[in-house]
C-alpha cells in the first residue's frame, strides 16, 4: 500500500514535469531522496521512465483530431497537412533515435548524478531568461504549424539530442532551441509535443525491454504500482499541458528559468551540503 501511495506522488510530479520545461529527471531524483519505493533499483529506474507513458497519452487524447490522418472529419487537404506533419515529426526524431541508441547506457552511467542535474538545471535556467530577452523585441518567422520547413524540424530535432543530459528536460531544450532559430512560443511548444510521443514511446520501450533483458519480471504488486503511476501522470499531464497552453498565449518562459534556477540551488544546497 505505501509503494501505492508513492506511485501517486511520482506520477504527479512526472505529470507536472513532464511537458513544463523544468526537468522531469531533476524533480524525481530530488524526491526519490525522500519518497523511496520498496522495490528494486532496475524496478525504479525503469517506473521513472515508464510512468512518462501515462503522460504521452495525455498529447494523444488532448491532439487525438489534430494527430489522426485518418479522421473522417477531415478534408483531403486536412488529412495531407497531418501526413505532412507526422512526417516532419518523424524527420526530428531521428538524430534521438540514432544517437540516444549509441550513448544512451553511457549517459545512465556517468550522468545520472545530481552534479550534472544541478548545472543543467541552471544552464537552461539561464539560456530561457536570456533567449527571452534576446527575442523581446523581435518577430518570430514560424507562426504556423504546418509551414514548419523539413529543414527547421531536424533542426528542433538535433536540440533535442541535449535532453540526454540528465538535468536538461526533452521539452526544455526542443521548445528553447525552437525560439531561437525562430518559431513563436507556442508552434515551439505544441511541436515539441508531438515530438514526444514517438521519442518517449521509444525509450519507454527500451527500458522495459532492458529490464526484462536483466532478468526483470513484474509481480502483481509491481504491475499495479506502474499502472496507478501511469495513471496520475496521464491525469496531472493533461492538466500541466492545458496550463502551458493557455499561459504561453501571454506569457514567456521567463518564469520557468528563473524556477530551474532556484532549483538548482536546491539540488546543490541539500547534496552538496546537508546529504553529506
Amino acid at each position: 500500500m505505501l509503494d501505492m501511495i508513492k506511485a501517486v506522488i511520482l506520477g504527479i510530479v512526472e505529470g507536472i514535469t513532464e511537458f513544463l520545461p523544468i526537468s522531469s529527471t531533476g524533480h524525481l531524483i530530488l524526491v526519490d531522496e525522500f519518497i523511496k519505493m520498496h522495490e528494486s533499483t532496475q524496478f525504479t529506474d525503469m517506473f521513472n521512465v515508464v510512468i512518462q507513458l501515462g503522460a504521452i497519452m495525455a498529447v494523444v487524447v488532448l491532439y487525438f483530431h489534430k494527430l489522426n490522418p485518418l479522421s473522417p472529419r477531415k478534408a483531403p487537404l486536412e488529412k495531407r497537412a497531418t501526413w505532412i506533419l507526422w512526417a516532419k515529426v518523424i524527420v526530428a526524431v531521428l538524430p534521438s533515435v540514432v544517437l540516444g541508441l549509441l550513448f544512451n547506457d553511457w549517459m545512465d552511467a556517468h550522468l545520472m548524478n545530481w552534479e550534472v542535474v544541478s548545472a543543467m538545471l541552471l544552464l537552461y535556467g539561464v539560456l530561457f531568461i536570456l533567449i527571452e530577452n534576446r527575442n523581446a523585441k523581435r518577430q518570430p518567422r514560424f507562426t504556423d504549424l504546418n509551414r514548419l520547413p523539413y529543414q527547421t524540424a531536424f533542426i528542433i530535432g538535433m536540440f533535442q539530442l541535449l535532453s540526454l543530459v540528465p538535468g536538461t528536460s526533452r521539452s526544455g531544450a526542443t521548445i528553447l532551441g525552437a525560439i531561437l532559430i525562430g518559431t513563436s512560443r507556442y508552434v515551439a511548444t505544441e511541436f515539441s509535443f508531438f515530438l514526444a510521443i514517438p521519442t518517449m514511446f521509444g525509450a519507454s520501450l527500451l527500458k522495459v525491454y532492458k529490464y526484462f533483458d536483466h532478468g526483470g519480471t513484474f509481480t502483481g504488486t509491481q504491475s499495479a504500482v506502474l499502472a496507478i503511476g501511469m495513471l496520475v501522470s496521464f491525469v496531472v499531464a493533461y492538466l500541466a499541458i492545458r496550463f502551458l497552453l493557455n499561459y504561453i498565449k501571454n506569457n514567456n518562459f521567463k518564469i520557468f528559468g528563473w524556477y530551474r534556477i532556484a532549483l538548482s540551488l536546491i539540488v546543490i544546497a541539500y547534496f552538496g551540503l546537508i546529504a553529506r
